[in-house]
């Protein structure tokens, strides 16, 4: 079944998008595969990824660096974008809040291959899986933010009655 918690309808104020995408089983879907995928590549750079460094050749050691810096930051940066939709799940922040730039995720520069050809093939799969769920996160966030932006004409009834709807609620 195709979830289109996160497709803009015309009309539809964007915040209205975000809280349904928020409380959607494709959201938790995405929070989980993220948050594991945090834990799983911690976990890998932490243990098995530190003694494969330790072997590699000055030049690959210093592509590994590279590499998972920019992988780690890659994470951090999906895994910010789900908290705060999470956070509007819960209702710790308002979907108008989460609609603010600041939040949005940037897209990827453009990418080649790995930058040494002699890297651990579990560093590559981990940058590979992460950048398949960035995508995927960033699919959403244009789906949700920019899209419906561009889309959805303002209706101010509509969005006094979300206020509205919002100031009552919490």
């Amino acid at each position: 079944m195709v979830d289109d918690a996160a497709s803009p309808v015309p009309g539809r104020p964007r915040a209205a998008v975000v809280r349904d995408f928020a409380a959607s089983e494709l959201f938790e879907r995405t929070f989980r595969e993220g948050m594991e995928l945090v834990e799983e590549v911690a976990a890998y750079l932490d243990g098995d990824g530190r003694r494969e460094s330790k072997l590699l050749s000055r030049a690959t050691a210093l592509a590994y660096a590279s590499e998972s810096m920019a992988l780690t930051t890659r994470l951090m940066q999906m895994a910010s974008w789900l908290l705060v939709q999470r956070a509007v799940r819960e209702g710790d922040m308002t979907a108008e809040a989460a609609c603010a730039p600041r939040y949005r995720l940037s897209p990827p520069k453009p990418r080649e291959e790995p930058s040494h050809p002699e890297l651990p093939i579990a560093l590559i799969e981990h940058v590979v899986r992460t950048e398949r769920l960035y995508e995927r996160a960033l699919h959403l966030d244009r789906r949700m933010y920019v899209d419906a932006e561009a889309e959805a004409p303002v209706n101010p009834v509509l969005s006094q009655m979300d206020r509205l709807a919002a100031a009552f609620r919490g």
